[in-house]
């Protein structure tokens, strides 16, 4: 199953996977925290540098994708407006990462951050790796 890493104490990371949630109908995605013990086990086992903390990072199939093209290959997966986000692949790579990478470097700002990871309720919690 594929696993969607993101920055469990972000604000708009944790909106995010709110939204992968209510669209990935299909139950497709699991979810870990970067700061989580089972993200932190991720980054090592697949080499991933700390600085990809600040990106989505999808792990699918032993592929590992980061920033726009994870963003790209989750929506793949989701059903309703999320899906729209495939458009993203007709605008060059480098312009899309350079816009990702403008708001993941300004996320607490802009959106806040918390003071602990999301602790998911029971409902979703078989979703997110422990």
């Amino acid at each position: 199953m594929p696993i969607i890493l993101f920055d469990g104490v972000c604000n708009f990371c944790n909106r995010t996977v709110n939204i992968i949630l209510k669209y990935d109908q299909d139950a497709h995605f699991q979810f870990a925290p970067s700061q989580s013990i089972a993200g932190i086990n991720l980054f090592q086992e697949y080499k991933l540098d700390q600085k990809a903390s600040a990106s989505v990072i999808l792990i699918d199939n032993q592929k590992v994708y980061t920033k726009t093209d994870a963003v790209i290959q989750i929506a793949t997966h989701l059903k309703g407006w999320p899906r729209l986000c495939t458009g993203l692949k007709f605008i060059p790579k480098s312009l899309r990462d350079f816009a990702y990478d403008l708001v993941a470097k300004n996320r607490y700002a802009i959106f806040g951050k918390r003071e602990t990871c999301r602790i998911p309720n029971e409902s979703i919690r078989h979703r997110f790796l422990a």
